[in-house]
């Protein structure tokens, strides 16, 4: 049977209809489709306002990985994640860290950058400093954009004005506004302030504003991570010397890395999952960051202490949110 694509008001629908629509269109028993629906009304109303053209939901297992300790404090770690073993394997692990303190973290204050493009411009260094003198108007506009976000403490903090050469003549002046989101991810409050900003950024640079959005390399945004794995608990001194010989792999080769950094992410994702956090932002800023260097590399360092124990620490740029956004 030949479908066509092309419905008309689609978006109109109810789900319930559109569910209809699709079965029809497509000439497949609705028994094979079934599990796109939703028993629960309460949720498939709540998924109909979160994206378009709703037709159900799909389920994601959550699981619970056990044992942490994370800065003396014990946690039971929501999951979310298709893929058999990483529940275990976290949990695992966590309880071969407990044995010296568990986990010690810390992380950078939630800073979010968005970037105004500048087109047109045929001196692009003095409209960058044109643009550092008018910052304290510039951080005022920006702040008028969330007064509750300047109230809790957060707010436009700063500039940095750089000059990006993309070849082919084409030389961009590109404002970061630098906010701190507080509690959230910070996409709406950074992405409302840079529409707000690009008539007064095009007026004092002469030039025409294109992009106006956040970066998802959240490189001022970075937690930190590190462990020692008792060497006896991991099964002796091979199995550290065999650890640390794929750490060295994944490190030097980007083949490799890129399976390494995806058993990372497997970890990572599933609780930005679980906690109803923006997984795509997490992940192209995670995968960034191992490329931070000019070359793709591990993004975990593993190396051993004087007593022969494994000892692993990460850095990870992490733009996750407690308020706003799906949550």
């Amino acid at each position: 049977m030949s479908v066509n694509s092309r419905i008309p008001g689609f978006y109109k629908l109810s789900p319930a209809d559109r569910f209809k629509a699709v079965v029809e269109l497509t000439g497949l028993p609705e028994s094979e489709l079934a599990s796109l629906t939703q028993p629960a009304p309460d949720m498939l109303s709540i998924a109909d306002r979160m994206i378009e053209n709703v037709v159900g939901t799909l389920s994601i297992p959550v699981g619970v990985a056990a044992n942490f300790t994370v800065n003396g404090r014990d946690y039971l770690i929501p999951m979310a994640t298709e893929e058999p073993s990483v529940v275990a394997a976290a949990s695992n692990m966590a309880s071969v860290a407990r044995i010296n303190g568990g986990f010690f973290t810390s992380a950078d204050q939630p800073i979010m950058i968005s970037q105004i493009q500048l087109v047109g411009k045929k001196d692009p260094y003095g409209a960058r400093l044109k643009l550092y003198e008018r910052r304290d108007d510039i951080l005022a506009l920006a702040n008028e954009q969330d007064p509750l976000l300047v109230k809790l403490g957060g707010g436009a903090r700063d500039i940095d004005v750089r000059i990006v050469e993309a070849g082919a003549g084409r030389i961009y002046v590109v404002l970061h506004l630098i906010v701190d989101v507080r509690d959230a991810m910070g996409a709406n409050a950074v992405n409302t302030m840079a529409e707000a900003l690009a008539p007064l950024v095009a007026e004092i640079a002469d030039a025409r504003v294109r992009l106006r959005i956040l970066s998802n390399k959240a490189d001022r945004r970075m937690a930190r991570v590190r462990a020692t794995y008792d060497a006896a608990a991991l099964g002796g001194p091979d199995v550290v010397d065999g650890i640390i010989d794929a750490y060295a792999f994944a490190a030097a080769d980007p083949y490799r890395a890129a399976t390494h950094n995806k058993g990372i992410m497997n970890g990572i994702t599933a609780v930005v999952l679980a906690t109803g956090n923006d997984t795509r932002a997490v992940e192209a800023g995670c995968h960034s960051h191992a490329a931070a260097g000019g070359r793709y590399t591990s993004l975990s360092h593993y190396e051993k202490d004087a007593a022969g124990n494994l000892v692993g620490t990460m850095e990870v740029p992490m733009p996750v949110g407690l308020v706003g956004g799906a949550t």
